[in-house]
């Protein structure tokens, strides 16, 4: 049974990082949660990360990662690297079926199980199921619009969601 959910974006615009994400979660062709919250504010309240994929994997990746976090005194790219040098390296982890955006005011990366942390050249990354439509709506409006970052991830994911049919329209954002 093949499980889906799912679509996560974030945008970097003006010294504000906007996380958004629909609550939708699907369980082979069956809608089994329309409101799911996949967007977390953590490091104090300073780091936004948001999951897509399994739901207990992408928990338990926000909690390692959170972790990972206080270890290193909220240094997020370290954080970042030794969580994907953990998840690669550990047989448990690395059956977790996840990817996580992370990011603060400054920056801003994609991590997954095959050891990949990836800070995006643009301003803007998403993942999941509508990952692919909410990025290009993010970026066609962060190049030609003075929308705020916030605006601009919710507008993308409201996108994403008349495409992908894994993407609802109960949306949830962080801002810092």
């Amino acid at each position: 049974m093949i499980i889906r959910s799912t679509t996560i974006c974030a945008v970097l615009r003006d010294g504000h990082l906007a996380l958004a994400g629909d609550g939708q979660v699907t369980f082979d062709k069956t809608v089994m949660k329309h409101k799911a919250r996949k967007v977390r504010r953590i490091g104090e309240g300073k780091v936004l990360a948001g999951f897509a994929g399994s739901a207990a994997d992408g928990i338990t990746l926000l909690d390692k990662f959170e972790s990972k976090l206080s270890e290193f005194r909220g240094n997020l790219t370290r954080a970042a690297v030794e969580l994907a040098k953990e998840w690669r390296t550990d047989r448990y982890l690395r059956r977790l079926e996840a990817l996580l955006i992370v990011g603060d005011t400054e920056h801003l990366f994609v991590l997954s199980g095959t050891g990949d942390v990836v800070e995006p050249d643009e301003a803007v990354c998403a993942i999941g199921s509508g990952g692919p439509y909410a990025q290009a709506a993010a970026q066609a409006l962060l190049a030609h619009t003075s929308m705020s970052a916030e605006e601009i991830a919710r507008e993308a994911l409201i996108i994403a969601g008349r495409i992908d049919i894994y993407t609802n329209s109960d949306i949830s954002v962080e801002v810092i």
